[in-house]
């Protein structure tokens, strides 16, 4: 997949592809493995019917309350639906550049995120798109299915370099116009933005049929605020700067970290959006898992 873009590209772009390609292939082998025997059923997928149970099944897929009420085993059949359509939505503004210990920044790690999903969805036929945003929209690959898809989302995702300011709620109302049809949208930010707009741009895509999953990236330090004495904070994006004493500072500021997230947990709850907080100190097949269980949950 990664030779079928390699003519038309910068060897230095090509290498990254292929790293990134790596990388997604190591996550989604990790994630898989961690699933055991677990009822992961895929993307798109729907309960069918009862079956009476025949040598070779799964007994994990009895359906017991059937057995109680007839005395016979059955398992439950699980058919797929109509393929879904996924976008993967990216934030690439300059705020999504900040690392602090960890060797990826909040953009890298979105990105290798993304590219294990995308692995996922067409691995299983589902057509996945791409669309990659600042203050508005600036790039997008339309959604397929096909195994070259997979190359032409890491080609997209191996030149993305973060830049200029963030407008998520306009950038999420310009993804609710151009989505014809029902699709799964799988957002990536750190959603450093006033949170009003942004939750009536979420609320905007469920109102139009959409599943929405947020994922909220964040910096491990954005988190923990690991610094200690006077330092100097710089707003990435602004280039405003304040000075600070940590140690004073530190509990207020986790508070409203937490605050912060627990607000957006709570909208989406309210609207139906999956939110998955993350930060880049967790293991990717973790932060698949959490995917995992937020969607399973709601279905």
């Amino acid at each position: 997949m990664v030779r079928a873009v390699e003519e038309y590209l910068k060897p230095e772009v090509v290498r990254q592809i292929a790293r990134l390609d790596l990388r997604a292939q190591f996550i989604v082998r990790g994630f898989l493995q961690g699933l055991h025997a677990s009822p992961y059923q895929g993307f798109s997928v729907e309960f069918s019917e009862h079956r009476k149970y025949a040598p070779g099944d799964d007994p994990k897929d009895i359906d017991w309350l059937v057995y109680a009420k007839t005395d016979k085993h059955y398992v439950k059949k699980f058919e797929a639906e109509t393929n879904i359509t996924g976008y993967l939505v990216i934030d690439t503004s300059a705020s999504m550049a900040y690392a602090y210990r960890r060797q990826l920044t909040k953009l890298d790690y979105s990105i290798s995120l993304a590219a294990a999903l995308c692995w996922l969805m067409v691995h299983q036929q589902d057509p996945c798109g791409l669309m990659v945003f600042d203050d508005r929209l600036h790039a997008s690959l339309p959604a397929r299915s096909r195994r070259s898809q997979i190359a032409q989302v890491l080609s997209v995702l191996a030149t993305i370099r973060p830049s200029g300011r963030t407008d998520v709620a306009r950038s999420l109302v310009q993804v609710a116009a151009m989505l014809r049809h029902r699709s799964l949208v799988m957002v990536f930010s750190d959603l450093l933005a006033d949170p009003a707009p942004v939750k009536d741009a979420l609320l905007r895509l469920r109102h139009r049929g959409h599943d929405v999953i947020l994922f909220h990236v964040l910096d491990e330090a954005e988190v923990t605020f690991p610094f200690a004495g006077m330092v100097e904070l710089t707003e990435p994006e602004a280039g405003d700067k304040l000075v600070v004493d940590a140690d004073a500072a530190r509990k207020a500021y986790v508070d409203a970290v937490r605050d912060f997230r627990e607000d957006y947990r709570r909208t989406c709850f309210q609207a139906g959006v999956d939110y998955v907080p993350l930060d880049t100190g967790m293991q990717f097949d973790k932060a698949l898992m959490e995917y995992l269980v937020s969607r399973r949950n709601r279905f």
